[in-house]
């Protein structure tokens, strides 16, 4: 949240996933005692707000503030609103703060959000059925990668993280499930680079009695 102060009138900008709303703030309005609890507010805090809504002398949408109350104080700065976040490890590292700061960022989670559903209502509309096959596999297969090992306590035994889903989605086509996909995590203990990552999300469909040639 961020704050403009001029004299006895105070412009406060909110906002949360949706976008941003203007609040109009008088002293008329709230009060001595609320409206002078403004200037404690910092960038980053969280508070509830009630009022009607106006225009401005610009025409920008508004709330005139009646009342507020303080949610949520944020305990550490968020980084200035000019250089913004731009450091890439603190980017990677602590992805809320991305996600807070940076509009592309947001973006880029709705926009996958937006993508996989696709996918699903593409395949679903064929005749597709989503299946979950096993994470943790006995023997690792469909790929040709180095897999993450575990132990299993009670059954004292190592598995596996799978390097793909292909061999338990082919074992669905054999039982009779005749088109199947997953969207699922991968795991390969391999390289580590901006295009390789050990832990990935891919998308595997099978169809049976099909052919393309």
């Amino acid at each position: 949240m961020a704050r403009r102060v001029h004299g006895k009138v105070t412009f406060l900008v909110l906002k949360d996933g949706s976008g941003e709303l203007q609040l109009f703030a008088q002293v008329d309005a709230l009060g001595e005692q609320q409206y002078a609890a403004l200037a404690d507010l910092g960038l980053g805090d969280i508070i509830g707000a009630e009022g009607t809504v106006m225009r401005t002398r610009r025409g920008e949408l508004s709330l005139r503030l009646t009342s507020w109350q303080l949610l949520s104080m944020a305990l550490r700065p968020l980084p200035e609103k000019y250089h913004g976040l731009t450091d890439v490890e603190t980017r990677y590292r602590k992805r809320y703060l991305d996600l807070m700061v940076n509009d592309a960022a947001r973006e880029v989670f709705i926009k996958r959000a937006r993508i996989v559903k696709a996918i699903r209502d593409f395949l679903d509309g064929r005749g597709f059925i989503e299946v979950e096959t096993p994470v943790l596999q006995p023997l690792y297969g469909g790929a040709l990668a180095r897999p993450f090992v575990t132990h299993h306590n009670e059954l004292e035994r190592d598995l596996y993280l799978r390097i793909a889903t292909e061999l338990y989605l082919k074992r669905c086509i054999v039982g009779g499930l005749d088109r199947v996909y997953e969207i699922g995590k991968d795991f390969r203990n391999e390289g580590v680079s901006f295009k390789h990552n050990p832990e990935f999300t891919q998308l595997e469909f099978y169809k049976a009695y099909t052919d393309y040639f």
